[in-house]
């Protein structure tokens, strides 16, 4: 292992990219896969490799609330849509980088139930 020095007062920022997309934790890393989430049974389990509230001192102190939150949101979505892309146009996992990744703009289609 290496050891990296930087000059006092310099500011270090993570990213949770290198952990996101390492091909040591995920099958297929840079692909959409909800079965990197399920057992062989396809009940659903936890991987130590996604963090996507962060880790540590950094934590984000709202990940309960913000998981109740997603939770009830997208719940009451689900209940009352199917989603689908629009005819002819193919889904696409492509996006913009910045200080996160961004989707690119997109089309959907929300039909009521």
């Amino acid at each position: 292992m290496s050891v990296l020095l930087s000059p006092q007062n310099t500011i270090v920022l993570g990213t949770l990219q290198s952990v996101l997309f390492d091909e040591s934790q995920w099958e297929t890393p840079h692909t959409f896969n909800p079965a990197h989430f399920l057992d062989q049974e396809g009940k659903f389990r936890k991987r130590d490799a996604f963090l996507p509230f962060s880790l540590g001192k950094r934590v984000c102190p709202g990940e309960q609330l913000a998981k109740m939150e997603l939770f009830l949101f997208f719940t009451s979505l689900l209940q009352r849509f199917t989603f689908s892309c629009p005819p002819g146009v193919e889904p696409s996992l492509d996006f913009k980088m910045g200080s996160t990744h961004s989707p690119k703009p997109y089309q959907l289609c929300a039909t009521l139930r």
